[in-house]
């Protein structure tokens, strides 16, 4: 919605008359820019921002006021931490007329942003002022993707949402042109160039100057650059406006269609390319007559931004890990990186990287402890990062193995079961390891290992155990051996059920919640071994697959039931039978929901599980794995600036709860590491200047300021330097005890608070030190200066010394006037000014710098140059043929420096046309030859210093008229040579074998004068008409082309030169083969 206010801004209005300019307010502002005795302020609440808002100030559509602060115009900020409110003043003083116009006042955050446009109106010679402010749609953006505001009218009439304007185009070859070689693969990579070293040639190329041309009045730019998609239009201004052009790219022609439009007004020739590709990087050019203007257009790829982020993953460890991302080009380059170090293929492949169109993976095979940490993906127009966590489970063992005592040539099996089925193991006897042989076998399935020893013996007997592999444990049970002797009778136990089930209530019922797994592992006893048979009312319960089933073991009978349901409650009856007798035992299970298993039994509490999750990612991510006993945590590992959401499940001995609410959303922030490089830069007897660094890490919250303290020796006062903080990386502190022992320190701030202070090595006495003075004298002040007549001199010599020494400086021993040069002295420096140079400025400059009787001194040369005066006495010495002797002398003004050579030039007398002879000629004499006879000539001769030429030249008084000989020229005679030469093979045709269907090429060269004619034959058979064969030549290469041989073109291939002088004929062998024979 868009209002219109006006405020009154004269000066010298009461605040009863001032009308009121509050408005709605929207965004970011709490109070836009207000007129109040010339002072527009605007205030922004950052209660809600992560970072200190910034604020440009502008007149009109692009100049930033920022630059222009000074006398008649300041800005001034403050913030206020009780209200979390800064405030934004720009004033305006002694307003004059040229400061009329439109105004806008910007303000932005990270992904939000605000504005506010108003009119400055001055009128009279008073400087009176009305002020007219206007409020805009100004749509504020709460997340980067919405479309953020601009000033449009025609929003009073219509809805209409506007597109926020891009960056302006960043000039890519302006960037490769400053930056260093070894840089210029990135800078690629960011702009998105795919052809980085065609660019870098064709550039290469082009002319730094062209040459005036009378056909064109303004050229093309050398290089023009466009996104890939857009249009783009090449100007040229012609001098005739009724001339035709032509267009050529590559050297083409261009004719006008759809994409290319020609366009001719007045004197301006536009070329307009709609819907730029790749295949318009090219070279352009425009033609006129015979004269033509080029340029380079390089089509930039649009910058490749990320579709899908990466999620943060949690897995364990061993597993297989892929973070995906989705980009918005296929094909499109991206580079992966972990905690900030880019991953590359390596020779153990621990890392690959795949692409499917758009789609972008890493893959990590058997992740581990290592590859924890921050992995980001990176695209020349964005990035996403994302965490990986790799927890190390502990193993738990579900069966361990037990004792056995085994009777000669009986069966020993140990068995023992863990939680992870990938775990491999180790068995040992006595501390021996043991090996598979025919009688002693090691399986492993699944979660189960089992050693199994075959007809037992006693040196079988001992102490067995399993280590499971990466595991600081062991399983262990001994083998016992039973002597067994022959005439024992074995006694017939009857059977026995030891049942002893964990959550059985008083009433022998076993309690399971719905879904969840039963499995009752119940020990029998018996000898021979019993059968056992499960019954649920009259329906027996057999082996197999089911939901519900049974198994038996040697010692064991297992009940299990998967995914419990209400169907299955009642009771349950295990009988065992063997000929001694039989046992039985009922079992009574229920199966509850959670809320009637909460009424029946009162379970503790064993702990919580913690998750999070970014809240623009759909996963949750496990915390921890193991119960967590209290009911706070500290979560870690997370990314600053990323906003974050958690919540918690309850676990007790039965399962996990449901998960509660999510929390309310929050942004880790840490504060900033200390400062670094902490130094004293100076010393006086009541002050100190430090100096420091920013520091390396800052985090997402910016950086607010610094706060310096200090505290005597001996004492834990810290004491603020300054009120609040400040923003510069340097401080003096003032207003210090003289002798006193102290000691610094400095803390940069930010949203978080302090970070850990940046401390002197030691404590520092506050006492000015006595520095001897020490001129530096710059290196190219170590030889002689040498400027133009009317250039400016300004010469900066940097010094030293304590207390600030006395500077003095002198020429040729007699002091500097103010009006001979300007000196300007500071605690290290001078500066030696003058304004427009003369000839009198040359010499020697004496600078001194003392301290009481200590003092140091250094010398400047300066030499004023300036154009030589002209020869003198330049006259003809001598004239013979076509020939002229001159002889001068050297000017009598030298220009203060040495002449470097001298410029003849010599004139027809007819036309007076000047043409040089001699440049940068060394001698005063020199013999100008090749005068053409019955031409009368002049002569004249230029002085050349290090500026340049004199002035004026000195010329002959006399004119030279170079006599007509009778000579008749005979030319000699010269024997025509026969350059002719019989042919000759110089590369002969070699034996070849060919696969049927695929086309084949027989070449050598030859070499003759006239050129000789060539004929191929096959078999001596001529083949020259023969349309399956093509004969090409090319600088005497000659070659043979066989389209698709099949084996009946096999055989003797001859070519044959032949000429006036001879014949020479060379041949091969060809073999075609079938592509069944190739294969083999």
């Amino acid at each position: 919605m868009t209002q219109a206010f006006m405020l009154n801004g004269l000066t010298g209005f009461s605040d009863a008359q001032t009308p009121d300019t509050r408005q709605d307010l929207t965004g970011l502002f709490t109070e836009k820019p207000q007129s109040e005795n010339i002072t527009f302020v605007a205030k922004v609440n950052a209660e809600s921002l992560l970072k200190k808002p910034t604020v440009k100030w502008f007149k009109g559509k692009w100049m930033d006021l920022a630059s222009k602060s000074g006398k008649h115009l300041q800005l001034k900020e403050t913030y206020d931490r009780n209200t979390k409110v800064y405030t934004f003043e720009m004033q305006i003083i002694e307003a004059k007329a040229n400061f009329a116009g439109a105004y806008r006042c910007e303000v932005a955050s990270r992904n939000k942003f605000d504005s506010c446009n108003f009119d400055l109106t001055v009128h009279g010679e008073k400087r009176q002022l009305v002020v007219l402010l206007m409020c805009c749609d100004f749509c504020s953006s709460t997340d980067g993707n919405e479309d953020s505001g601009e000033l449009d009218f025609s929003a009073l009439l219509r809805k209409r949402a506007v597109q926020a304007s891009s960056d302006p185009d960043v000039d890519v070859w302006k960037i490769l042109s400053g930056a260093p070689a070894s840089e210029y693969e990135k800078i690629a990579f960011q702009h998105g160039i795919t052809d980085l070293r065609g660019m870098l040639k064709r550039l290469k190329k082009m002319k730094k100057e062209e040459k005036k041309s009378e056909a064109f009045l303004k050229k093309l730019d050398p290089a023009y650059q466009v996104t890939k998609g857009q249009k783009i239009k090449l100007a040229v201004e012609v001098a005739n406006e009724d001339v035709e052009v032509k267009w050529l790219k590559n050297g083409q022609e261009i004719q006008p269609t759809g994409r290319y439009i020609f366009e001719s007004v007045g004197n301006m020739r536009y070329l307009t390319i709609n819907n730029c590709s790749l295949a318009d990087d090219a070279a352009y050019c425009c033609i006129v007559g015979e004269e033509k203007c080029t340029t380079e257009l390089f089509v930039k790829e649009p910058p490749v931004t990320i579709v899908k982020n990466l999620e943060d993953q949690m897995v364990m460890k061993g597993e297989r890990v892929e973070l995906e991302c989705e980009v918005s080009e296929e094909g499109a380059n991206v580079k992966w990186e972990k905690d900030g170090v880019e991953l590359t293929r390596d020779e153990s492949f621990k890392y690959r990287f795949k692409k499917d169109g758009c789609k972008h993976v890493l893959i990590i095979n058997d992740a581990s402890k290592e590859d924890c940490g921050h992995y980001k993906v990176k695209t020349n127009g964005g990035e996403s990062m994302a965490e990986l966590l790799v927890q190390e489970k502990e193993l738990e063992v579900y069966q361990s193995i037990a004792d056995l005592t085994v009777k000669a040539k009986d069966q020993a099996v140990f068995k023992c079961e863990v939680s992870d089925e990938n775990v491999k193991g180790t068995w040992y006897k006595n501390g021996v390891e043991v090996k598979a042989d025919a009688r002693i076998n090691i399986t492993h399935i699944g979660r189960i290992h089992k050693l199994t020893i075959d007809e037992v013996k006693p040196e079988d007997e001992g102490d067995y155990t399993f280590v499971p592999d990466g595991y600081a444990f062991n399983l262990s049970a001994k083998l016992n051996f039973l002597e067994v002797k022959i005439d024992f009778v074995p006694r017939q136990d009857p059977p026995k059920i030891h049942l002893d089930c964990m959550g059985r209530t008083s009433e022998s019922t076993i309690i399971v919640v719905a879904g969840n797994k039963l499995r009752l592992d119940v020990p029998i006893t018996g000898d021979p071994a019993p059968t056992v048979i499960w019954t649920k009312g009259e329906k027996v319960i057999t082996e197999g697959d089911g939901r519900v089933h049974v198994e038996t073991t040697k010692g064991h009978c297992i009940f299990t039931i998967e995914g419990a349901e209400r169907q299955d409650e009642g009771i349950y009856s295990v009988v065992v039978r063997n000929p001694a007798g039989e046992d039985t035992a009922d079992i009574n299970v229920k199966v509850v929901g959670k809320t009637e298993l909460h009424n029946l039994i009162p379970f503790e509490l064993s702990g919580y599980v913690l998750e999070r999750k970014k809240i623009k990612s759909y996963r949750w991510m496990r915390l921890n794995f193991d119960p967590y006993p209290r009911t706070t945590y500290e979560a870690r590992r997370m990314i600053e600036g990323v906003a974050y959401e958690m919540r918690v499940y309850a676990v007790n001995s039965i399962g996990m709860s449901r998960h509660s609410p999510a929390s309310k959303s929050f942004v880790p922030v840490a504060p900033t590491s200390e400062p670094i490089g902490l130094c004293v830069d100076d010393v006086s007897d009541t002050s100190i200047t430090l100096k420091w660094r920013r520091p390396e890490k800052i985090g997402a919250a910016e950086l607010e300021g610094y706060g310096v303290e200090y505290c005597k020796e001996g004492t834990d006062e810290w004491i603020p330097a300054i009120d609040g903080l400040t923003d510069r990386t340097s401080m003096i502190v003032k207003n210090l005890t003289t002798g006193d022992k102290l000691q610094f320190r400095v803390r940069a701030y930010n949203m978080a608070g302090p970070s850990a202070p940046a401390t002197l090595a030691q404590p520092v006495t506050i006492r000015e030190i006595m520095q001897r003075p020490k001129i530096w004298l710059p290196r190219i002040l170590r030889q002689t200066l040498i400027k133009k007549v009317g250039d400016t001199v300004n010469i900066v010599i940097p010094f030293q010394g304590k207390p600030r020494p006395k500077v003095t400086w002198s020429k040729d021993g007699e002091p500097l006037s103010p009006q001979f040069a300007s000196v300007r002295n500071s605690e290290v420096d001078t500066i030696l000014f003058i304004r427009k140079t003369e000839r009198k400025h040359s010499g020697q400059y004496d600078l001194q710098v003392q301290i009481e009787n200590v003092e140091d001194t250094a010398k400047v040369t300066l030499q004023i140059v300036d154009l030589p005066g002209p020869p003198e006495a330049l006259k003809i010495v001598d004239i013979w043929g076509f020939n002229v002797a001159l002889e001068w002398k050297p000017p009598k003004d030298n220009g203060n420096c040495e002449i470097v050579g001298y410029n003849i030039q010599k004139a027809d007398k007819k036309t007076m046309e000047w043409y040089t002879v001699y440049e940068q000629y060394r001698r005063t004499n020199c013999v100008v030859s090749d005068l053409i006879m019955g031409n009368e000539y002049v002569f004249r001769v230029f002085s050349i210093n290090l500026v340049g030429f004199s002035t004026e030249p000195c010329q002959t008084k006399d004119s030279v008229y170079i006599q007509k000989t009778g000579i008749v020229y005979k030319p000699p005679s010269y024997k025509e040579h026969d350059f002719s030469e019989a042919p000759k093979f110089t590369h002969p045709l070699m034996n070849r074998s060919v696969i049927a269907g695929y086309n084949a090429t027989l070449s050598c060269s030859v070499r003759g004068i006239p050129k000789p004619k060539v004929t191929w034959y096959k078999n001596k058979m001529d083949i020259t008409h023969e349309a399956k064969y093509r004969m090409l030549s090319k600088q005497g290469v000659l070659t043979l082309e066989i389209r698709k041989p099949c084996p009946f073109d096999g055989g003797v291939y001859m070519c044959k030169a032949v000429n006036d002088s001879g014949e020479d004929i060379v041949e091969c062998k060809l073999e075609v083969r079938q592509k069944k024979d190739a294969k083999k």
